[in-house]
């Protein structure tokens, strides 16, 4: 079982943004049901998600197809996904399989948030 903090934050225009913290490993075991919270947050919450990875300190293959199948889920939508705060061990996947070039990713949850503030159109 993972444990995903949830949080709402509401940016000037009214827009809702998700920020889901994720702690301890997101791996084959934990990857589904990550997958599902952002399924049910896209849908039914928000299509703009914030992914802090602070607490995440283990991610394998399985975790990044959840990351690439929620970033999908809200693109379908129009939403924004972005990624924040990659643990350092983490952040090591994400450079290895260039994912990092592929997803948005902040240094903070701020700037992550910041970053919304610039969505066109809502």
């Amino acid at each position: 079982m993972i444990h995903i903090e949830q949080k709402e934050h509401t940016i000037p225009d009214g827009t809702k943004i998700i920020v889901l913290a994720p702690t301890g490993r997101l791996d084959i075991t934990t990857a589904w049901q990550f997958r599902l919270k952002l399924q049910e947050c896209i849908s039914k919450l928000s299509r703009h998600i914030v992914v802090n990875l602070g607490q995440v300190n283990f991610i394998d293959s399985s975790g990044l197809t959840s990351l690439v199948a929620g970033m999908r889920d809200a693109d379908k939508v129009k939403g924004s996904f972005r990624i924040c705060n990659v643990h350092p061990e983490a952040k090591l996947v994400f450079e290895v399989t260039m994912m990092d070039s592929v997803f948005e990713i902040f240094e903070t949850e701020e700037e992550a948030l910041d970053a919304g503030s610039s969505i066109v159109g809502g």
